[in-house]
Formats: C-alpha cells, structure tokens, sequence
C-alpha cells in the first residue's frame, strides 16, 4: 500500500544552538607589552523557532527529519572581536499544529496564523570576554565565560486542522459528496465505506464574496473513541471547527439515534466538543418525497437546526448554506480558552494514543502521563471551587 501524503504528528528531536566562550586574550602592541585585556564576547547559539505557513497542510516535510538542530555560536577573538551569532533555525509548519513535549507529554505551545513564530527551544547566550570584566582593581583579568549549553527536547507536532465547519457522520453519509457539490475540492468518491482515508478541505463560497471553509474527515463509526475504524486518529480534525455539521442519510431506520450515537463518539472523545453549535443535515434526501420528509421532522433532535439536503441533485443545499452561516455568525458561536478539568483528561488520553501510534512504528521512548491521583485532586478543585 503506498504511503499516504497526509502526515498530521511526527515526533523530532530539536536542539538549539550552544553560546560561543568569550576569549581571554591580553593586548600586546609595541612599546606597550601590557596593553590590557581585549577579549571579544562570545556569540549566541540560534533559536529553534515554529512558524506558521499557509502554504503547508501537513507535516509530511518533516516525516523524515528526525533531529533538526540550530547552529552554534562563535567564540570571541582578540581586538574585542565578537563572535558570529548562530543562525536560527526555522520550523516551517501548517497553522493548527500543536507541539508537545514527548517526554512528559506537556502541551509547549501551538501556531494559529500564517507567520505566527513560535520560539520552541531558546539559543544559549554568547559567554563575556575578559575585556568585560576589567576594573580598576584587576586590569588584567585572566578569565572569561564559557558560553551557556544548548537546549534539546524530543518534540511532537501535531496537526489539528483550522475550519468553520466540520464534517461529522458514519462511513458513506454522503460528507465529500457534500463537500465536492460546495466547493472546488475534489475528495475521492465511491461507494464502499471508508473511501475517505485523510481529511480534505474545502471552501465554500457565499454571497457578496464572503466564503468559509469546511473539514471532511474519515467517517466515525460506534467505538471509534475507543480505537475502532479510523475516526480516532482524525476526531482531534474536528477539535477546533466552530461548527460541527452531523450528516445522517435520509434512509436510515433512526435517524435520531444515528445522531446520538455520533453525539456520544464525541462525548467520549473530549466532552468539550459538545459546547459547539451543532446542524443535522439529513442526506440523499433525493429518496424521499416531501411527505416523507414532512412525517420524519417530529423523530428528528429539536435542540438543534435540521436541514433536508441532497448533494446529489442540489436539493437543500442554498438552505444549508444559509443555516451554516447564521449558526457561524451567532453571537454565542465563540470558541473559549480551555481550561476545564475534562480538557486536561481529554489532553492525556490524546497523549496516550499518540504513544500507541508511536509504539506501532517501533519507537521506544516512555511518556509521562496525567496521574489518576491528580486528575482527582482537579476534580475536587473544580468541585470546591464551583460550591464557592
């Protein structure tokens, strides 16, 4: 099977550069053999640095770039003659990675924006020159710094895809029909589950040349939380979509139920997901009459918009466009900082997964993880804190 171009995490060892040693070096000139110190301070090592790059979607440029590493300082010279500062080295990354620390699994740091840099691991600084340290009571010091040692961590970088709205709904529900009928992406189509295999993007235009952009991710199936199908490893796709749109086919037994049991993937996933405004398109409505449709309206969710489409023929989509970009532009529809208890448990689950994922391609390195004692010590900090 050949190699899929998506990569969303790859795992690298990163080391910034080291600072040069400032020299000791006393001045010697003619007809004054005792000119004083004149040793140069030492040069900083370069910065390991993420930055945003729109013209990146996945991280497959560092699939096998195993150990990136910034460039060392200079060492001072004679003259007071500075050392060369090492050059940083720059992560080029899609927006939406997030970096980890894959020996404890701590959260570092993640880009959001095109040009965003992001300084993952700082350059040690240059050490002094015994110039610097002359004074009236030692004007020929016979020492200097050495310069301050690299920095080294083995990185994650994960990729979690930016979207307004994200696909959500069990194997052949019609998702990249939807999104090939709405924009100019062209996911592969076929009548067979799982023809999706990596997540697509597409955008969508709406009126006066306003547009945003929807996510199709692989189909979820009941247990992908727990690792069945494929929707485990792309679900953290949908993580930081404003809007999530659940796609039921019209000619499923329960309808309802379909949702919920895609409602709960999500719950068990991270809980946090269900705060997002949620639409029910229901699809391949071009095997329904009007009076079917009309029968099906009161077994539907009434805690959330409900549209009938077809991708196929058209059917509903000007009005699925509409709900989409009130339910965007809803005053409510704010993403909020992540700070709750289920994130945290949520993060080391994440962290978890990624080990496994690891673990499958052979790599050996242990990953510290949430204790259960702490996770309950949050709970009953929230707890106590909410009683308040």
């Amino acid at each position: 099977m050949a190699e899929s171009n998506f990569v969303d995490y790859v795992k690298i060892l990163c080391r910034s550069g080291k600072g040069g040693r400032g020299s000791m070096h006393l001045k010697h000139v003619k007809y004054n053999y005792n000119a004083g110190p004149d040793g140069g301070d030492g040069g900083r090592g370069g910065d390991i640095i993420l930055r945003g790059n729109h013209n990146y979607w996945t991280l497959l440029h560092l699939r096998y770039q195993r150990h990136l590493f910034a460039e060392h300082g200079g060492n001072g010279g004679k003259d007071k003659c500075h050392g060369a500062d090492g050059k940083d080295l720059y992560i080029d990354v899609p927006i939406g990675t997030v970096a980890y620390n894959a020996e404890t699994g701590k959260f570092v740091c993640d880009v959001n924006y095109d040009g965003q840099e992001v300084v993952l691991l700082k350059g040690g600084r240059g050490g002094l020159g015994n110039f610097q340290f002359r004074s009236a009571t030692n004007q020929a010091p016979r020492y200097a710094q050495p310069g301050e040692p690299m920095q080294e961590m083995m990185v994650i970088l994960e990729l979690k895809l930016l979207a307004d709205v994200g696909l959500v709904g069990f194997p052949n529900a019609g998702k990249s029909t939807l999104v090939s009928s709405l924009s100019n992406a062209r996911p592969k189509i076929a009548n067979y589950p799982f023809t999706t295999m990596e997540p697509s993007l597409g955008i969508v235009a709406y009126h006066d040349g306003k547009s945003f952009v929807m996510a199709d991710i692989p189909g979820i199936i009941e247990g992908a939380s727990e690792g069945r199908g494929l929707g485990l490893r792309f679900l953290r796709h949908i993580e930081r979509n404003s809007l999530l749109l659940f796609m039921v086919p019209g000619d499923t037994d329960d309808i309802r139920r379909e949702y919920e049991i895609l409602l709960n993937e999500l719950r068990q996933f991270n809980p946090e997901m269900l705060g997002k405004h949620r639409v029910l398109a229901v699809t391949k409505c071009d095997l329904l009459d009007e009076e079917l449709m009309e029968m099906l309206r009161p077994t539907l969710p009434d805690d959330l918009p409900v549209v009938f489409i077809s991708a196929v023929t058209g059917f509903g989509l000007d009005e699925l466009k509409e709900v989409l970009w009130r339910e965007l532009n809803a005053e409510s529809n704010k993403l909020e900082v992540i700070t709750s208890t289920d994130t945290l448990i949520h993060r080391d689950k994440d962290m978890r997964r990624i080990a496994q994922e690891l673990s499958d391609e052979g790599e050996d390195d242990e990953i510290l993880f949430i204790d259960e004692d702490e996770i309950e010590e949050i709970e009953d900090f929230d707890e106590d804190f909410s009683e308040e």
